[in-house]
Parts: C-alpha cells; sequence; structure tokens
C-alpha cells in the first residue's frame, strides 16, 4: 500500500471517530453515532482495499459493510430512518 494511501485511510478511521463522537454529541443516539463512523471506516476498508489487494483487506471492507448494513437495518427496524 502506498504511503498516500495508508494516510488517506488513517484520516479517515480519524474522522470516523471524530465524527462518531460529534453525532453522539449532539443527537444523544448510539446507533446513528456508529452508523455515521462505520460510514468512514467503511471508506477506509475500501482505501486500503485498493492499496494492497487480497483476502485480507476484503475481508475487513466486507465486515463493516455487513455491520454497517445490520446497523441501518436496526435504524429502519425502530423507524430511526
Amino acid at each position: 500500500m502506498s504511503v498516500l494511501l495508508g494516510y488517506a485511510a488513517l484520516g479517515c478511521v480519524a474522522a470516523g471517530l471524530v465524527s462518531g463522537a460529534v453525532t453522539l454529541a449532539l443527537g444523544r443516539d448510539v446507533r446513528e453515532a456508529l452508523r455515521t463512523a462505520l460510514d468512514f471506516w467503511l471508506a477506509a476498508g475500501l482505501l486500503r482495499l485498493s492499496g494492497a489487494p487480497g483476502w485480507e483487506p476484503l475481508l475487513v471492507a466486507a465486515t463493516i459493510l455487513a455491520i454497517r448494513q445490520l446497523v441501518g437495518w436496526s435504524l429502519r427496524g425502530s423507524g430511526g430512518v
């Protein structure tokens, strides 16, 4: 993985932490904060996947995507979206 992609992925992880914390502080909804953070973490996983194709980054990105979909599904089920 190139250095630029590594820093971009790290920036997405940090942005996910910050945006999740801000969403939690302003909205007081843990699921919405997690959903927001997972969007950035998915972007980080996809950036890592583009830098080093293989099974491990693909598995990480697929796991984050599955968690993101489950959180989104639970939000729709509770009337949050």
